[in-house]
């Protein structure tokens, strides 16, 4: 049985799907426990390489007292953190992907063990973003770290 946490950051997550209803009916008996959900309505995802995501949510983390959702991928190469809507039309950074409007982002059952992609962070329904000026500090800080100029 999924805690209250699970269960309203599902109704968040799937309030972006046409069918609400049909799409966590749906998840929640995926045997593999996961969802295609469009990015670009209540979210959008930005995806660092593995390398420099670890970092950066650890700088994060530092710095405000709850990040938004962050996505793992199998393997850990890569990482999505999410961020406002229209956040990925704006972003010039090089190196990192982004998903809004007209994509679609594979997204795990919150609180449920999958096989491949996982919630590092996980939404707690409250709608909870991360800010990209933050996440761009957060990032900045790492990447200093990573090149040896950081503490």
């Amino acid at each position: 049985m999924a805690s209250a946490g699970a269960k309203s950051a599902v109704e968040w997550l799937v309030s972006v799907a046409s069918d609400p209803e049909g799409c966590r009916w749906e998840w929640e008996r995926n045997p593999l426990g996961v969802a295609l959900l469009p990015a670009g309505r209540l979210w959008d995802v930005l995806i660092l390489g593995g390398e420099l995501g670890y970092p950066t949510l650890d700088v994060l983390t530092r710095l405000v007292p709850r990040p938004g959702p962050v996505l793992a991928d199998f393997g850990d190469a890569r990482m999505g953190f999410f961020v406002p809507p229209g956040t990925s039309a704006r972003w010039l950074a090089t190196g990192v992907r982004s998903a809004g409007r007209g994509t679609w982002i594979v997204v795990p059952y919150p609180g449920r063990a999958t096989g491949g992609v996982r919630w590092l962070v996980p939404p707690d329904g409250s709608g909870n973003l991360t800010d990209p000026a933050v996440l761009e500090l957060a990032m900045h800080e790492a990447a200093a770290q990573l090149a040896g100029g950081g503490t």
